[in-house]
C-alpha cells in the first residue's frame, strides 16, 4: 500500500502525523491478513514503533501474515518513507485482528 506525502497528514513540525503512520500499518495489515483468512475480520489490537520521522515523498506499508487461525490472525508491517530514490523504514507494527461471523 503506498501514499504521497500530503501537508494534510502532517503534524505541525511537518512530520507524518503518528495517527497516520498507525492507520496505513492498520489497513496494509487488514489487507495482508484478509488474504489469508477471508474479509470478515476485525482489528483487535494493533501497535506501532515509530522509529523516526515520517518524512519523505511517499509512503510504503508492507505488511504479511505471521499466523492465520480459526479466530485470529496475527500480521507485521514496515512503514518505509520513499524520497529522491532512497527508502527508509520509519515506523514497524504489529496487527491481531479476530474473525468475526457473517
Amino acid at each position: 500500500m503506498e501514499m504521497p506525502w500530503r501537508a494534510e497528514v502532517g503534524q505541525y513540525v511537518g512530520f507524518m502525523h503518528a495517527g497516520v503512520v498507525g492507520a496505513l500499518v492498520d489497513t496494509a495489515c487488514g489487507d495482508a491478513a484478509a488474504t489469508m483468512a477471508g474479509h470478515n475480520l476485525l482489528a483487535s489490537h494493533f501497535s506501532v514503533n515509530c522509529l523516526r520521522p515520517a518524512v519523505g515523498e511517499r509512503f510504503s506499508a508492507r505488511a504479511r501474515g505471521i499466523k492465520p487461525g480459526k479466530s485470529q490472525v496475527f500480521t507485521s508491517c514496515e512503514l518505509y518513507a520513499l524520497s529522491e530514490g532512497t527508502e527508509v523504514l520509519v515506523a514497524t507494527g504489529e496487527t491481531l485482528l479476530t474473525v468475526v461471523a457473517k
